[in-house]
């Protein structure tokens, strides 16, 4: 997406399908959060809406995350043995659904927290089959940060090359008319009336309109074919007419011993230069507003001590692990140093605990047996034992994060106004633009013509 018209566009097309009782897209971000009924429609179509819109879509999360877990698992060749696999995590209590890819080797589960958890689904894949299997919870996919930063790449170098063909354009045509002798070598006829200052602005131009510009033709075409205008129209039209008008009096200047006419390429040039600019400096504002959504995600860490007890309550074991594979009432020791794994309540030892994070007092909270710990808080002084309330999505630390999701899809109201306005504001624009074109073209057909009339000042 490249402006609100676009996230409109998809918003229209979202709220059009029969079962979708709500959509919200964020341009910022570049997501949009959608509530459907899924005995109406099903995630495939709205995916494929999207795409009819001339925009991708992956999904990135559903309401089932605080039940849900994808496990990457290795050593499955046969059909038989994903259906193997299958068979014995649905005899688990608690789980709900089961869903594989055999080429990505992944496996998604939707449970009830309070009954079960990833550990107990890795602890029966690896039981199966004779203990060949091996599973893990599924690598998280940076293909979208990746795709951030190789946007950012490329508006960066497409506004570059188009400054380094702009400039000499401006050059010419604004600031070297007015030194004597330069302008002179400018005037210069080459071919009948056609000047050196025209050619070079020709030439120079050409690669910007067509080449560095071609993203806004790109952009016309998909708009256009899907029944809507957006700014990639508008550029696309504003800076053709500028430009074409300018090849017809380079043209006419070649063919013509007595026209003198103004061309303006370095209208178009500027034009997709300075979009191209705003372009780069939008992306660089996405990427920080999802660069600060990481930094909070990050808040948490990544291994945990896992205590094993006995009845009696005496540890028996202890062992790190990751922190998504934390079930509900699970004990956790947090020594001197690190962080809080998750949400929960310490059942052992006297410690101080920095919950600036969420509080934003910097003194340091006296925690003992029985007292509330937030996932994300630094432990300053003992050990302590806590057990696990809220993990996943339910901890504190990720309402936070949603929280602040959920800030860039709101929109307030003068930006609903501006969507409004824009939604009719780019088809006028073009309209106007298309019949000053159209006029313009029926008084280049009449001057061609020798037996329509021309106006003898214009010639």
């Amino acid at each position: 997406m490249t402006c609100t018209a676009c996230s409109n566009s998809v918003e229209s097309s979202l709220r059009g399908i029969h079962g979708v009782k709500k959509a919200q897209v964020a341009l910022a971000t570049e997501e949009a959060e959608i509530q459907y009924d899924p005995k109406l429609v099903s995630y495939s179509e709205i995916v494929e809406a999207i795409e009819d819109a001339g925009f991708e879509a992956v999904l990135i999360s559903t309401g089932q995350d605080r039940s849900r877990v994808q496990l990457k698992v290795d050593g499955i060749r046969t059909d038989c043995s994903w259906k193997m696999i299958e068979t014995s995590l649905q005899a688990l209590p608690g789980v709900q659904t089961v869903e594989s890819d055999a080429r990505l080797q992944k496996i998604s589960l939707s449970y009830r927290p309070d009954i079960t958890g990833p550990r107990n689904f890795i602890e029966v894949i690896e039981s199966t089959g004779s203990r060949r299997f091996k599973a893990m919870i599924y690598p998280e996919e940076r293909g979208r940060e990746s795709h951030k930063q190789e946007q950012i790449k490329q508006y960066y170098h497409s506004f570059l090359w188009s400054l380094i063909f702009t400039t000499p354009v401006f050059l010419t045509s604004m600031v070297f008319m007015y030194i004597p002798g330069i302008k002179h070598v400018l005037d210069t006829k080459v071919v009948k009336m056609l000047t050196i200052g025209e050619a070079i602005r020709w030439v120079l131009s050409t690669p910007v309109q067509f080449v560095i510009g071609w993203r806004f033709y790109t952009g016309s075409y998909k708009a256009l074919r899907h029944g809507s205008a957006n700014m990639d129209v508008l550029i696309a039209l504003g800076t053709n007419a500028a430009y074409f008008y300018s090849v017809y009096t380079v043209l006419r200047a070649a063919t013509s011993e007595r026209f003198e006419g103004t061309d303006f390429f370095e209208t178009g040039s500027m034009l997709i230069s300075f979009i191209l600019l705003g372009k780069y400096l939008e992306v660089l504002a996405r990427g920080k507003t999802s660069a600060a959504i990481a930094k909070l995600m990050d808040l948490a860490p990544e291994k945990a001590i896992l205590l094993t007890l006995d009845a009696e309550g005496n540890i028996k074991n202890e062992q790190d692990i990751d922190t998504r594979l934390i079930q509900k009432n699970d004990v956790l020791k947090v020594i001197p140093g690190a962080k809080v794994a998750c949400d929960g309540f310490v059942t052992w030892g006297q410690s101080y605990v920095n919950e600036s994070m969420i509080t934003g007092e910097s003194r340091p909270v006296p925690k003992r047996k029985g007292d509330t710990v937030i996932g994300g808080t630094v432990n300053q002084n003992g050990v302590l034992h806590i057990k696990a309330t809220r993990v996943g999505s339910e901890s504190a630390l990720s309402q936070i994060v949603r929280l602040v999701e959920s800030a860039q899809l709101a929109k307030a109201p003068v930006q609903k106004l501006a969507d409004r306005i824009s939604k009719f504001f780019v088809p006028l624009v073009s309209l106007i633009i298309f019949i000053c074109s159209m006029h313009h073209s029926i008084y280049v057909l009449n001057c061609l013509f020798p037996d329509m009339k021309c106006s003898k000042d214009l010639e």
